[in-house]
């Protein structure tokens, strides 16, 4: 499988990452983004999510309560889950996870998929870094990883 490696040194390199995801996507394409607690899964997705509505002051707020947060974008439907509160695959296909899967899915915390996990995802795992940086490790899509470096 592909792997990129992007430093992202701060905010605004997180959120150019996410607009040139965003720019890629398809229906029927997952991003899933993991990570530690403040590794920046939430700050990718609200970007992401704000390119896609082509609405840099979307409010975004974080599904973590909710679970999942569903956005009419122009090439879809875009189902953002935040998965933390789950214990397993089966409390996921009872959010309505095979529907969401005609669209777009954006997943934080995706090992809570278990084995409804997509083969074809592009994963980001990001790190901490110093400072305010992060880094972002990207894995999948292998016809469309190098137009994201």
């Amino acid at each position: 499988m592909p792997t990129l490696a992007i430093p992202l040194p701060d905010l605004a390199a997180t959120e150019a990452l996410a607009s040139r995801i965003a720019a890629l996507l398809q229906p029927g394409d997952a991003v899933l983004l993991e990570g530690p607690l403040g590794a920046g899964k939430s700050a990718l997705a609200r970007a992401l999510l704000r390119t896609l509505l082509a609405n840099p002051e979307l409010d975004v707020p974080s599904p973590s309560y909710t679970l999942v947060q569903l956005y009419d974008a122009p090439l879809g439907p875009v189902h953002h889950f935040d998965l933390w509160r789950l214990d397993g695959p089966v409390a996921t296909a009872e959010l309505g996870w095979d529907d969401a899967r005609d669209g777009v899915v954006l997943v934080e915390w995706p090992d809570r998929l278990g084995a409804l996990r997509p083969d074809d995802a592009l994963t980001v795992t990001l790190g901490l870094a110093d400072g305010d940086a992060r880094n972002a490790v990207l894995t999948g899509w292998p016809s469309r990883l190098e137009l994201l470096a």
